[in-house]
């Protein structure tokens, strides 16, 4: 039985960059050392995609560091890793991703009360110039608004 961690690793480049439409929670096939390199948090989101192959749901360009304690049987820390779904969710998100200027991204990685790790990923449009202005503007009102209330 694991102990809940607080592994909680966040692609915080997804929020800015994208229009979130729909999320899923997916599992991951991992090898032994991927997972306790996750235990240990040493994994990042940035520039990660999913994307379809022969219909099964791939995440590519997700970095988990070599574990420190790993023997000849380390893994790739690159390496492309299957996503697991239920066959719906799967054929509901290949249908979507058909149309122009969708994609599936991850949102964030943790570990369930179970101690399996978890990605979830979002159905996402890409968002305009003006979108990411009006968001950062948007930032910047609410960072206003905590200052005057702090005072």
């Amino acid at each position: 039985m694991h102990k809940k961690t607080d592994i909680n690793i966040k692609n915080k480049r997804a929020w800015f960059e994208y229009q979130i439409l729909d999320k899923y929670i997916a599992g991951i096939q991992l090898f032994g050392t991927e997972i306790k390199s996750i235990r240990e948090g040493k994994a990042s989101l940035t520039d990660t995609y999913c994307q379809f192959y022969e219909n099964e749901l791939w995440v590519r360009n997700m970095h988990i560091a070599e574990y420190t304690l790993g023997t000849y049987n380390n893994h790739i820390p690159k390496r492309d890793r299957k996503l697991l779904l239920q066959k719906k969710e799967l054929l509901k998100l290949l249908r979507q991703t058909k149309e122009s200027g969708k994609t599936i991204i991850p949102l964030r990685l943790f570990l369930d009360e179970n101690g399996r790790a978890k990605l979830e990923i979002a159905l996402c449009q890409g968002k305009h110039t003006y979108d990411k202005r009006q968001s950062l503007k948007e930032k910047e009102d609410r960072r206003e608004v905590e200052r005057m209330m702090k005072k």
